[in-house]
């Protein structure tokens, strides 16, 4: 089963706003063992969405769009759609009933450009909008779906989980089923990784099939799996989990998709550990991955963001001399700063970083992209220095991950 995905938005076009949305949708409805055969951006223009309609109909049997069904003048989505189907405006009571209901949990009050919200196309069907005013829309012609979605990443993502997913494999049952393993991986780069797993790969049954997925010093593995026989997938899948097991060792930190910090504070957990961080170049970034997670309250003291030379100094107990020795991204001083941490917030592990994210401040000694980063868990402490490519915000993330994985680990080895 093949689907299009139509974006719709002119501030998509100008780059005010990133697209996440088709992104979100292929991973959410791949799950179904269905294709992406196409996505498409397009203006809040009433030709361009029906061209981009008339094209993907063309190639696939439901087209998935979001975007310009908010209350504004700009939003035409929704009469363009009306006259493609056909129909008429009109003015819907649930809907109108959901949008009062969804206003009034805001704490604001209803306008009227809100309150026609409740106009939607005769030709559709309406799929309410449980965390929006937005409705959703089903169009239905010649066996062939159109879905249209709000726009809000929030709403789209909710609305899609709850009904649009469960109600289009409903509508397009084909007896596959579908399953996904993931491994994460790390400490090993993409190609070496491929030349490690060739035999493997080609060992696979044609029912299985391997993608790799890196990210930021990270390897995701993805087995796909799809058989008529529910049974039988779930022991090709086991089975080759157990070989990628046998074959990467520790390589692989965990079996699922996880994100690192959760993997982290899950070994903090196991242990018993609390832990900070220290960050200079990283600006709170290892801080704001890990309490992203829920409960990291439970081993997540708190964080010191270190910025100024001052601050390792008179917070942190680097001393000025190691500083005007070594200079501030060295390893003597990151050392430092994961002792400083630990013994300021009393936890008993930390991560530490300093460096020079750029554009600006490299030296020929300490080019841009260099980061020296140190991990500390009970006595024990390790540090290692890295020049990340790229620019800033690269340089920032790859620190951030590769200064977590300094410290899980450690945790490991002890």
């Amino acid at each position: 089963m093949k689907y299009s995905v139509i974006v719709i938005g002119d501030e998509l076009l100008i780059g005010q706003v990133t697209d996440t949305n088709s992104g979100w949708i292929a991973r959410e409805v791949s799950p179904l063992g269905w294709e992406a055969s196409s996505v498409k951006v397009v203006a809040d223009d009433a030709g361009e969405i029906k061209l981009a309609m008339d094209q993907a109909f063309a190639v696939t049997d439901v087209v998935l769009m979001t975007g310009g069904l908010g209350p504004t003048k700009d939003d035409i989505t929704k009469a363009t759609l009306c006259e493609y189907f056909g129909g008429e405006m009109i003015y819907d009571e649930v809907t109108a009933q959901n949008v009062l209901e969804v206003v009034n949990r805001r704490g604001i009050k209803l306008n009227e450009y809100t309150r026609m919200q409740a106009m939607v196309p005769s030709s559709c069907r309406v799929i309410q909008n449980e965390v929006g005013t937005a409705p959703i829309m089903w169009f239905e012609r010649d066996g062939k779906v159109a879905v249209s979605m709000p726009g809000v990443p929030h709403e789209m993502r909710t609305m899609m989980q709850r009904e649009v997913i469960p109600q289009l494999s409903r509508r397009f049952p084909d007896g596959m089923h579908v399953e996904h393993r993931t491994l994460m991986v790390s400490g090993i780069i993409e190609s070496a990784l491929a030349m490690r797993l060739d035999d493997f790969e080609n060992s696979l049954p044609e029912s299985l099939h391997l993608a790799y997925l890196p990210n930021e010093g990270i390897i995701r593995l993805r087995l796909d799996g799809r058989h008529s026989d529910a049974v039988v997938l779930k022991n090709q899948l086991d089975k080759a989990v157990a070989q990628l097991h046998a074959l990467l060792g520790n390589l692989i930190m965990c079996d699922g998709d996880v994100p690192l910090a959760a993997i982290l504070g899950n070994e903090l957990r196991k242990q018993g550990l609390t832990m900070a961080s220290a960050e200079s170049c990283t600006g709170g970034n290892i801080a704001h991955e890990i309490t992203r997670i829920a409960g990291s309250s439970e081993y997540f003291t708190g964080s010191v963001t270190c910025y100024d030379t001052k601050v390792k100094i008179n917070q942190l107990g680097v001393p000025q001399d190691v500083v005007d020795e070594y200079t501030v991204v060295s390893q003597p001083v990151v050392e430092q700063m994961v002792q400083g941490v630990c013994d300021l917030l009393g936890c008993d592990c930390s991560i530490a970083t300093s460096g020079v994210a750029g554009p600006g401040g490299g030296t020929e000694e300490t080019p841009v992209g260099t980061v020296w980063m140190a991990a500390k868990a009970g006595n024990r402490v390790v540090s290692q220095v890295k020049r990340f490519p790229g620019d800033r915000d690269r340089v920032i993330n790859r620190a951030t991950t590769e200064a977590m994985l300094l410290l899980l680990n450690l945790l490991q080895e002890e």
